[in-house]
């Protein structure tokens, strides 16, 4: 009998992670997925090398990086690299200078929860001043 290849989401969380910060029986069963499929090395590479831009802040190595991954040719990463193709400018802005609108989204998402909160609850006047006073 053999033994059973683990879920498919702890194995996502391993190699999405740094590897350093794997504990040892982590890293034994990371090394023996790898070992019997050698299928997700390179979307590992490429996901790794991806968090590495978005955390050290490296916009100017995005066209590399979309360019090793469609050299690839990597289904489940055409999508990502099509949609980033489409505002190429955008993103490399986003990884590269340090500016965000994380205030503004956060006081959008904020707004958009005690609406759904109100739906259907009452009219207009009531989920206004629910914004307002929060």
């Amino acid at each position: 009998m053999t033994a059973r290849p683990p879920p498919s989401r702890p194995v996502a969380g391993w190699i999405l992670r740094r590897p350093e910060t794997l504990t040892e029986s982590e890293q034994l069963h990371l090394r023996t997925v790898r070992a019997h499929c050698p299928e997700p090395d390179a979307p590992a590479r490429h996901v790794r090398s991806l968090a590495a831009m978005l955390t050290e802040r490296q916009g100017e190595r995005l066209p590399d990086w979309l360019d090793a991954v469609r050299q690839d040719d990597l289904p489940r990463l055409r999508t990502l690299v099509a949609g980033i193709d489409r505002d190429r400018d955008a993103v490399i802005a986003g990884l590269t200078l340090p500016w965000n609108s994380g205030v503004v989204e956060g006081h959008a998402n904020r707004i958009k929860k005690l609406k759904r909160q109100m739906f259907g609850r009452a009219g207009f006047a009531l989920p206004r001043k629910r914004v307002l006073m929060s």
